[in-house]
C-alpha cells in the first residue's frame, strides 16, 4: 500500500517569465515561497456537455474547455532587513500589475501600472507531485490588523499543465525575514486626511479583474482592469476633529499614509494620495464606539492611486 501525501509537506516555487507562457523554470535554492492558508484549484474550467441524440437514455460525455490553475496563499508583509533589498515576495506582487523601482541602498517602491505587465511561473510539489502554472498573473490585498502580523493575500491564475511525479525540490527560505506585529510601538504612523487615528483593521484590496482568454492564436491569463478600495476601522473621534459622515457628502478625496516598522531596512510605508471617502458605518468593540471607513483611492496622476515604498 502506497504511503499518504502529506499536505503540509509541499513546496511552492515562483519565478517571473522572461517570456509569457513560458516556464521560467524557477529553483527552490531562488525562488521559494514561503506562505501559508494555501488552497490550489489545479485544473479549473468548464464542462461542455455534449446533448447527443442517441438510443436509450443514458448520460453524455463532456468536453474539458477554458482549464487553468488557481492558487491562492498569504505571506508575511516583511521586508528585506536591508534598505534597498526587494523583499521575497516582490516577484509575486509584480505579478499583480505592478511595477518595482529599485533605488540602491535606499529603498524598494511598489506602484501599480497599467503597461508592461508581467507574469510568473508556479511549481508546486506536493507528495512527489509537481503542479505547474504558466503565464501567472493576479491580485492582491495588504492586511495590517492591530495585534497581529501584517499580511499580503494572493490570487492568483495560471495557464494549466498536466501534474507529474518529480522529485521534490530542496528549497532555501532564508530570504523570508520574520514580521513585525502592527502595534502602538511598531506602527508610528496611521492618518487619514492628516489626522491620526487609532486603527483596529486596515487592508487595501488592488481589485485586479483577471480573466482568462483563450483564442486561436493566443492563450492568455490578463488583468483587465482595477478598482482598487481601501476598508479599515477605527475608534470614533468627535466630529470637531475628523467628520466622515461630511466628507462622504462632500466626495472629500484626502490623503491616506500607514507606516509600518521603525528601523532602517524593516520600514514599509502606504500612501493614497487622493483617497475619496465613502459613506461610514458605525460599530462597537469592547463597548467602545468605532467608525468603519471605505476609501476609494483615486488617480490624481495616472496610476497614482497608491504606493508602497520599503525604506
Amino acid at each position: 500500500m502506497a504511503a499518504p501525501m502529506y499536505w503540509r509537506d509541499k513546496r511552492i516555487l515562483f519565478k517571473l517569465e522572461g517570456t509569457y507562457g513560458t516556464d521560467a523554470a524557477p529553483t527552490g535554492a531562488a525562488n521559494a515561497i514561503l506562505g501559508f492558508d494555501v488552497t490550489l484549484k489545479p485544473m479549473e474550467g468548464q464542462d461542455q456537455e455534449r446533448d447527443l441524440e442517441q438510443p436509450g437514455m443514458s448520460a453524455n460525455g463532456t468536453i474539458p474547455l477554458d482549464l487553468h490553475s488557481k492558487l491562492t496563499l498569504t505571506v508575511d508583509l516583511s521586508t528585506s532587513g536591508a534598505a534597498g533589498t526587494a523583499p521575497a515576495w516582490g516577484s509575486l506582487l509584480r505579478a499583480c500589475a505592478v511595477a518595482e523601482t529599485i533605488t540602491a541602498g535606499t529603498s524598494v517602491e511598489y506602484t501599480p501600472i497599467v503597461n508592461g505587465q508581467e507574469s510568473g511561473t508556479v511549481h508546486i510539489s506536493i507528495g512527489g507531485t509537481r503542479y505547474v502554472m504558466l503565464g501567472t498573473r493576479g491580485t492582491a490585498e495588504f492586511m495590517l490588523d492591530a495585534q497581529a502580523t501584517p499580511k499580503i493575500k494572493f490570487d492568483l491564475t495560471g495557464l494549466f499543465t498536466l501534474p507529474a511525479d518529480t522529485a521534490a525540490p530542496a528549497v532555501d527560505l532564508a530570504s523570508w525575514t520574520e514580521p513585525l506585529v502592527v502595534s502602538h510601538n511598531n506602527t508610528p504612523v496611521f492618518t487619514i486626511g492628516g489626522t491620526a487615528l487609532v486603527m483596529k483593521t486596515a487592508k487595501l484590496a488592488l481589485g485586479n479583474k483577471v480573466e482568462p482568454r483563450f483564442l486561436v492564436g493566443a492563450e492568455r491569463v490578463l488583468i483587465t482592469d482595477k478598482s482598487e478600495l481601501f476598508e479599515t476601522t477605527v475608534e470614533a473621534q468627535q466630529l470637531a476633529a475628523f467628520n466622515p459622515f461630511q466628507m462622504a457628502m462632500a466626495m472629500t478625496q484626502v490623503p491616506v499614509a500607514v507606516t509600518h516598522g521603525t528601523e532602517a531596512g524593516k520600514i514599509a510605508s502606504l500612501s493614497l494620495p487622493t483617497a475619496q471617502m465613502q459613506r461610514p458605518g458605525l460599530s462597537q468593540s469592547q463597548g467602545i464606539k468605532e467608525w468603519s471607513l471605505r476609501l476609494v483611492p483615486r488617480a490624481a496622476t495616472e496610476n497614482g492611486q497608491w504606493s508602497m515604498t520599503l525604506t
